[in-house]
């Protein structure tokens, strides 16, 4: 008995140790302890992880506990703010692009292509090498000074295509009864698409061919202007799937050199003036944000505030994938009433979500637009409530390939009456007090009464968004109503009708908010919500917040269907939403 309680003690002890040893490099990796860069090095750009808007100080997220290494997602305002300062910084001599893909969307990836190009106005250079590129990440690497291929790669070049899955056939087998209500005006608004139909609209197909044309047009012009390549020879290199072969790459000028990544490093070694049998001096884009310039200037008293929002819009409190309405207006809320922020950005990259919690944030983004200017930086995304929670801000920014507009609304509500009793063999009835008491119940179908008072709702909250949108934009209603009826614009489309005011990232929507509100450069960025501490985030970890960052580990791509069907389970109430099952590649 004494061995085996000794035997348990000692093995508690070792297990504390370990959790301990986790817990401190966990904290060692959190750490802000400044570092070294050594005169003529090399900023290494390689990003393995999902670019966000705002960067994570959760230890946790995207550890793998295998390797005991953190894959947190990175920031985009990180990304631009080390940009900008290796070009500043006289140590760095240039940037080497060492990727295959980019994790992030169009209008992000052109936000961080933007950014480099004024980087090159440094004077620095950029090379750029790959095994092989996909078609985002040679959009990047498009803008290098020199751009290296692998001898046995090859560039994937084919085209845009969007890809949206349809479950009406699954649910139809299931005998599941998705009751869609969506208006007389919602036509394009192809959310509910998938659970109505087994294949795309002609409106809903109209909208997608118009988005991806737009998109795919940005691309090539921007590879047309960078490399000398014509538009027609970039479509017909698209259409023949040419870039097989690093050769085929060299023939049609897509790369400079079809080579082997030593190769590059002593290309590297010769452009920073290092002999060849010495070391390149690089440093990682990580710990460069953690690298000081010299001569850096204190703390100012003035504060432009950044309100971070993306994911989908839920009622209640926020989480690493959703913009709860309670967490965003309350930091909409703290950044108004601190007397030292002068002016707002509301970074949103959402495709929306519950009509109600956009309708709270929209509230907030009004009363700060009464105390101070407003600007709003949209992302990858800013469309249907996402789109609503951008409408009282003063001004608009969005990047030509932001997917934007969606101005509708909808509401599904399930019936699984027939699933329960066919195939479960569960008969429910019903004891009410009144003739609707049953209203908006999942175990019976709507009856025509209580379908028409949600086809109110639906139409009214319509009315609502398209009469916001008027009169926030300027526009006449009947104009708004056109352009709506829940249809996806890009950018490009959407500067065009006057639902934004500018192309630009987040970065002009900084500077453009600290003109408006006469500051110069006599302010400072503070960033909102605010992120909790270490040992909040670690006690949500072990108390279960882990589950959805252990599943998206393991179902690693396959992850989007299991969100699609975890967003469809959570949807409440009336949606503003994207078509959601939708993926560009």
């Amino acid at each position: 008995m004494f061995a085996s309680f000794a035997g348990t003690i000692l093995t508690i002890i070792v297990i504390f140790l370990m959790f301990a040893g986790m817990i401190a490099s966990l904290v060692a990796m959190t750490g802000d302890e400044e570092v070294k860069v050594k005169e003529h090095s090399v900023l290494h750009i390689n990003w393995n992880t999902e670019i966000k808007d705002r960067g994570s100080d959760n230890p946790f997220e995207g550890f793998d506990f295998a390797t005991m290494k953190s894959n947190k997602p990175v920031g985009l305002y990180d990304i631009l703010n080390n940009i900008e300062k290796a070009s500043n910084d006289s140590r760095i001599d240039g940037i080497f692009l060492d990727m295959e893909s980019v994790p992030a969307g169009m209008a992000t990836s052109e936000e961080i292509r933007n950014k480099l190009l004024e980087f090159k106005e440094s004077g620095k250079f950029i090379v750029s090498y790959g095994n092989g590129y996909d078609q985002k990440a040679y959009y990047l690497a498009s803008l290098a000074d020199e751009i290296y291929l692998n001898a046995e790669g090859e560039i994937l070049f084919k085209g845009l295509q969007a890809q949206l899955m349809f479950f009406k056939n699954m649910l139809n087998k299931l005998e599941i009864d998705l009751q869609v209500v969506r208006g007389p005006n919602n036509k394009y608004k192809s959310a509910v698409e998938p659970f109505m139909l087994d294949h795309m609209s002609e409106a809903n197909r109209e909208q997608m061919e118009t988005l991806l044309n737009s998109i795919w047009g940005r691309l090539i012009t921007a590879i047309s202007t960078e490399r000398g390549i014509g538009i027609d020879d970039l479509n017909d290199i698209a259409d023949k799937l040419e870039l097989s072969t690093a050769e085929k790459a060299m023939e049609h000028k897509f790369i400079d050199g079809a080579v082997y990544r030593d190769e590059v490093i002593d290309i590297l070694k010769e452009k920073t003036g290092i002999d060849k049998d010495k070391k390149l001096n690089t440093i990682s884009f990580g710990k460069y944000t953690n690298a000081k310039l010299k001569n850096t200037k204190g703390l100012k008293k003035n504060k432009i505030a950044i309100v971070f929002a993306e994911g989908s819009i839920v009622q209640g409190k926020s989480d690493g994938s959703n913009i709860g309405s309670a967490t965003t207006a309350a930091a909409l809320s703290k950044a108004r009433k601190d007397k030292k922020v002068k002016a707002i950005v509301f970074r949103v990259n959402s495709g929306g979500g519950d009509a109600l919690a956009s309708e709270i944030i929209r509230r907030e983004v009004e009363l700060a637009s009464m105390d101070m200017p407003v600007i709003v930086s949209m992302g990858n995304l800013a469309a249907s409530g996402g789109y609503w929670i951008s409408t009282n801000a003063d001004y608009i920014f969005a990047q030509p390939t932001t997917i934007t507009g969606s101005i509708g609304v909808f509401g599904i509500i399930p019936n699984v009456e027939n699933m329960m009793t066919n195939k479960l063999g569960i008969n429910v009835e019903n004891v009410m007090t009144n003739d609707n008491s049953n209203f908006i119940d999942i175990m019976k179908p709507l009856s025509p009464y209580q379908h028409a008072k949600l086809d109110e709702s639906v139409f009214k909250i319509y009315t609502d968004f398209t009469e916001l949108v008027a009169s926030t934009r300027n526009l006449d209603v009947a104009y708004v109503d056109s352009i709506a009826k829940g249809r996806v614009w890009t950018g490009s489309d959407a500067l065009k009708l006057g639902l934004i005011d500018s192309f630009g990232g987040i970065e002009d929507a900084v500077a453009y908010a600290a003109e408006k509100a006469e500051l110069g450069d006599d302010y400072r960025i503070t960033t909102y919500p605010q992120k909790k501490e270490f040992i909040e985030q670690l006690v949500e970890e072990l108390t279960g917040q882990a589950t959805q960052s252990i599943v998206k580990n393991e179902l690693g791509e396959y992850y989007k269907y299991y969100h699609n069907i975890q967003t469809l389970k959570e949807m409440k109430g009336i949606q503003a939403r994207l078509p959601f099952f939708m993926e560009i590649n």
